[in-house]
């Protein structure tokens, strides 16, 4: 391998992509619009749900427990109805995501020591919110529950009873429980695999149709130098965007940073160059630019964003999914970044998620040189 030759090529892959102002735009304006879009607008934190009550009963019993959703930061008052149609509408037209119906008899029942019943109403058109927003009132309406249970105890005189169970929760890692932490580190990964894998995709093949890979051929440069010096070109674009999705990430949106800087680099550079290859393959294979690029969207883009735990959990997908899952790299350095960002731990925990990409890193490039010495022979 001569390095004047791989320079040369590197020279001349790194002109094309300062000239050609639309790709290079796209590839610095991406992970900017990828992060403010994911970071501001894209939010998995179901607070501050949209509720409607009803309250026929207006003792203040029935006012406290308006009070229990008002004072909750995870409900959201939005008005209080006098009309049990008017709920429905609300709910209908999606101004309203909850209703709390309390009945006309709930403080008398409270005093006789009965059953009062409290009416929840859930828009169930949005499966995964109305799940989580029925799990916030039912603790809510439970815990005012047993503080009426405690204070009928203490009014005959037994004295306050102690739960039998306490439970005494600590959050770690992300103890806030902001989606946030975790959606901007996974969009790293969704970001590295757009420029490499849909960039380098059109290489190749664009050497083809514009006829000048004939010129390439007639010059003394080797298949693996043209692979290398066409790699390295796009391995500095795709470093450039980490560090700016990195310091977007942290500076930012506080996304907080635990881990090994060195260890980040290390492990983003390795999924980038089996992305990069990939995506060299890809070209060199199909030989036309549309192709390339809709073969690298089905193959590199969409795993990457749906199939790497990025915003979809993978223990809920079938089982068959999660299998092919394994094949992802995505997942793997998904696993990398939460490790590293939230979590802090180091090469004694991530090792596996490291030796997968390195595998995978050498599998693609040794396929992709082989395919493109056989192209070029």
């Amino acid at each position: 391998m001569s390095f004047r030759r791989y320079s040369a090529i590197f020279r001349k892959e790194g002109l094309h992509i300062l000239r050609d102002w639309r790709s290079l735009a796209m590839a610095l304006g991406v992970p900017i619009l990828l992060l403010i879009l994911f970071g501001y607008a894209l939010t998995l934190d179901v607070d501050r749900i949209p509720t409607v009550i009803y309250d026929q009963d207006g003792s203040p019993q029935s006012r406290e427990v308006v009070e229990r959703f008002r004072g909750s930061r995870f409900f959201s008052i939005v008005e209080r109805q006098g009309d049990y149609r008017e709920i429905i509408r609300r709910i209908d037209n999606s101004t309203a995501l909850v209703g709390v119906v309390i009945p006309r008899d709930f403080a008398r029942k409270v005093a006789g020591n009965e059953v009062a019943e409290v009416q929840l109403l859930f828009d169930g058109s949005d499966s995964n919110t109305a799940s989580i927003a029925a799990g916030y009132a039912e603790a809510l309406v439970l815990a005012y529950s047993s503080e009426l249970r405690e204070r009928q105890v203490i009014r005959r005189g037994a004295g306050k009873m102690p739960p039998p169970i306490d439970a005494r929760v600590r959050v770690v890692y992300n103890n806030e429980l902001k989606s946030r932490n975790f959606i901007v580190p996974g969009l790293i990964a969704v970001i590295l695999m757009i420029i490499a894998a849909l960039l380098t995709s059109l290489t190749i093949a664009r050497e083809w149709e514009n006829g000048t890979m004939e010129q390439l051929l007639s010059t003394p440069v080797r298949p693996t130098e043209l692979l290398l010096g066409k790699l390295s070109a796009y391995f500095v674009l795709g470093m450039a965007d980490m560090a700016i999705a990195l310091a977007l990430g942290v500076s930012v949106f506080g996304v907080p940073m635990r881990g090994s800087l060195l260890l980040l680099i290390f492990a983003s550079a390795l999924y980038l160059f089996g992305a990069l290859c990939w995506g060299i393959l890809l070209s060199t294979v199909t030989r036309s630019q549309l192709l390339a690029f809709q073969v690298a969207l089905i193959s590199s883009f969409l795993p990457a964003f749906l199939l790497s735990g990025f915003i979809f959990a993978i223990p809920d997908m079938p089982f068959v999914i999660q299998q092919f899952t394994r094949i992802v790299p995505a997942r793997y350095f998904v696993a990398l970044l939460k490790g590293i960002f939230l979590k802090g731990v180091g090469v004694s925990v991530l090792w596996a998620d490291i030796l997968f990409l390195f595998v995978y890193a050498v599998l693609v490039f040794a396929l992709a040189s082989r395919t493109m010495r056989q192209k070029m022979a």
